[in-house]
């Protein structure tokens, strides 16, 4: 966690620095990506408190209110880069696979007010950790529970398991179809189809990496507990634990996949904070491993949703152009 912040904190800084000073998300129409980087940047704001906990030999705070805090802010955070993900993979896979059909996610990545409906509907997804008779770090099985103590550590554990089961679900949904749609493409440059194919799935890796393994540890930590095996318990929570620490390394690979691979914004950044002899020689790589420098600048700057949308609709809608111009 100690290192997950000290380049969580620069690098997510620096990403939003640029986002309202420089690339101007708001008219770039980068506002659902906007929104991921911010959740990213509340979510690295959580580690020094889990740091100073662990040093302290303590899986939580103390201070009960504290406590529910923290919780909150890990669910309300983890819910946003999820939700926010999930649209704009929904625009991704609108824009690809159904290119030239009406994307009613498009009308709403142009709305920064869609962007508020969204934190604020997160917000009862949050209710359990606020309840006065929650426990901490309680599930079922650790405690004789009343009836509200039940119906609230049932809803955690169904909002908790549907946040990524479901989400992923669809994901990969969409990006086999994506991929699909790519891999049948026939006109263009394949060194092009094949870094958008990479970008689609490397989505899906970073998905996979951050939350899959927690969500397992999850349901195996609940499965002994309520078989009331303290051995395995014990040894079940230590897992959990240093999964979810796992978890928190989206912070650092948020911007990375999702900022990075957008063309518009990566030039921006490098021009920023970059020497102008690294500027030089990215550059020179860039022009290199293209021969449309142009289109596809253009391309981003349409497609500015943040995601890695522009790749994989470029070398779409280069199909369909040369496609049409056969046609015709």
């Amino acid at each position: 966690m100690v290192g997950e912040f000290t380049l969580g904190l620069p690098l997510n800084l620096s990403v939003l620095y640029i986002f309202i000073f420089r690339y101007k998300f708001w008219k770039n129409k980068a506002i659902f990506l906007f929104n991921i980087v911010v959740a990213d940047f509340l979510l690295v704001g959580c580690l020094p408190f889990k740091i100073h906990h662990y040093q302290h030999n303590l899986r939580r705070s103390e201070d009960t209110v504290l406590c529910k805090i923290m919780l909150f802010m890990l669910f309300l955070n983890r819910g946003a880069s999820i939700g926010f993900l999930i649209t704009m993979s929904l625009d991704r896979y609108f824009n690809v696979v159904h290119l030239g059909r009406r994307n009613f996610v498009k009308v709403f990545k142009k709305s920064p007010q869609i962007s508020v409906i969204i934190w604020i509907l997160l917000l009862p997804l949050t209710i359990p950790t606020m309840v006065t008779t929650f426990e901490c770090c309680n599930s079922h099985g650790r405690v004789k529970e009343t009836y509200l103590h039940d119906v609230t550590d049932t809803f955690r554990e169904i909002v908790f398991f549907s946040q990524i089961i479901i989400p992923y679900i669809i994901l990969v949904y969409c990006t086999v179809r994506i991929v699909n749609r790519l891999r049948k493409k026939t006109v263009g440059e394949k060194t092009k189809l094949r870094r958008a194919v990479c970008l689609v799935t490397s989505v899906v890796v970073v998905f996979s990496f951050c939350f899959l393994p927690c969500t397992i540890a999850r349901a195996a930590l609940l499965f002994v507990r309520l078989k009331n095996w303290q051995d395995a318990e014990n040894i079940a929570v230590q897992w959990y634990d240093a999964l979810m620490v796992l978890s928190y390394s989206d912070c650092l690979l948020d911007p990375l996949i999702y900022c990075f691979s957008n063309s518009g914004f990566k030039d921006v950044y490098i021009s920023t904070f970059c020497p102008a002899f690294i500027q030089k020689r990215l550059t020179n790589s860039d022009s290199g491993t293209t021969n449309t420098p142009t289109y596809t600048t253009h391309l981003a700057e349409q497609h500015a949703s943040g995601l890695i949308s522009s790749s994989a609709e470029q070398v779409v809608q280069e199909e369909e152009e040369k496609s049409n111009s056969h046609t015709y």
